[in-house]
């Protein structure tokens, strides 16, 4: 099967498309949990070809962007210092921090790297036996497996000179903080493929149950993300809220039995700040006891940064669902991704990338409304 061809048939979109418009008789808010989807929607202008009544909310799925102000300051502070490598994925150097950025402290003399793996930045540890090499941690489940494969690792090699910035954050304790925010509109959810890929469905029957939402766990393309909607609004129409896959050629309701053993023997659930959204009780890892030596905000000691977000920016409510990126009075004029003004701008899985990329703008709907009167532009 060809997986991009198939699952972006136009012919089968438009009976998806169909079935959706048949199917809806009165509006409904739906939350996409990941950037990814995200971008796919706009890319394809999904959320335009959808009925009226059915609102896409675009949720806090970017790990980039969740990452709060308070660690890439820790980031920068580690990456500054002598005899360090700083290794991180490529997003992460343009996200500002309080002052500069990985970039400004690469050009003042800082040793940051771009690595597209841990296991890379492994690997300059072992090669440098007498530097301190820090990996960024950073993502949802779906990125900590190699995380934890790296730091596993680097205590079995003897690696005492690799450490791990951590700031891993985890989808089902986010659900349920946007489900009891006061200003929650979402009455259902499409879940994120690659999260439930690797820690399966088991925790949000609880949630759909708690909080009568349908969640329906999707893909990335076209296809998967209609499919996803078609369900979800069936579902509503129907009065139910149960949790569904429809993503199967890569989901299975265990997850990834390996992968979950690595996280297990590695991380520990810990409280999370979420940039945007606050501390989310239970929302993240930590290295256990038995890893701490490799935890790098407690080997350069940078556990007391504190920082305040800059008022201009409203990617926050961006994250929260609460307005879409062109709500933001700074979108496309002060802040565009050559001169970001949040990590919503900066990653390439960020609302506010995906609507610069593709050139949306809103017409001036109030925020909150629901009304979709979106055009592309160029």
């Amino acid at each position: 099967m060809k997986y991009i061809d198939e699952f972006n048939d136009p012919d089968l979109a438009r009976r998806l498309l169909d079935e959706i418009h048949a199917t809806v008789t009165r509006p409904w808010a739906l939350m996409e949990v990941c950037g990814g989807q995200t971008h796919s929607i706009i890319r394809h202008g999904i959320d335009q070809l959808l009925p009226e009544q059915v609102e896409l909310i675009h949720g806090p799925g970017c790990p980039v962007c969740v990452t709060p102000l308070e660690v890439i300051d820790k980031a920068l502070e580690i990456a500054a210092r002598p005899g360090v490598i700083f290794c991180s994925f490529g997003d992460m150097l343009r996200v500002p921090g309080t002052d500069r950025d990985l970039f400004r402290v690469r050009s003042a003399g800082g040793d940051v790297r771009v690595v597209y793996s841990p296991m890379d930045a492994l690997d300059l540890a072992r090669r440098n036996p007498d530097r301190e090499v820090v990996f960024f941690g950073i993502g949802f489940e779906t990125t900590a497996p190699a995380n934890a494969m790296a730091v596993h690792q680097a205590r079995r090699l003897g690696l005492a000179n690799f450490s791990l910035l951590v700031s891993h954050v985890r989808v089902p304790p986010a659900i349920e903080a946007l489900m009891t925010a006061p200003s929650c509109r979402v009455q259902a959810f499409l879940a994120a493929g690659h999260v439930c890929s690797v820690m399966g469905t088991a925790e949000y029957p609880d949630l759909a149950e708690r909080h009568r939402v349908p969640i329906v766990v999707t893909g990335f393309e076209p296809l998967d993300i209609l499919e996803g909607v078609r369900r979800a609004v069936l579902q509503l129409e129907r009065g139910e809220h149960r949790v569904e896959n429809a993503y199967a050629r890569a989901v299975r309701d265990a997850g990834n039995p390996a992968a979950l053993r690595m996280i297990e023997d590695v991380f520990e659930v810990t409280d999370r700040s979420w940039r945007g959204i606050g501390r989310i009780p239970g929302s993240g890892w930590r290295l256990t006891e038995a890893y701490r030596a490799h935890d790098a905000e407690h080997r350069f000691d940078v556990t007391g940064i504190r920082t305040e977000e800059p008022g201009v920016c409203r990617s926050g409510e961006v994250l929260q669902g609460l307005i879409k990126p062109t709500g933001c009075p700074a979108f496309g004029t002060e802040c565009t991704p050559r001169t970001p003004l949040g990590a919503t701008m900066v990653s390439s899985e960020g609302a506010c990338a995906a609507y610069y990329l593709y050139r949306r703008v809103e017409a001036s709907a109030p925020a909150g409304t629901g009304q979709k009167e979106m055009n592309p532009v160029g």
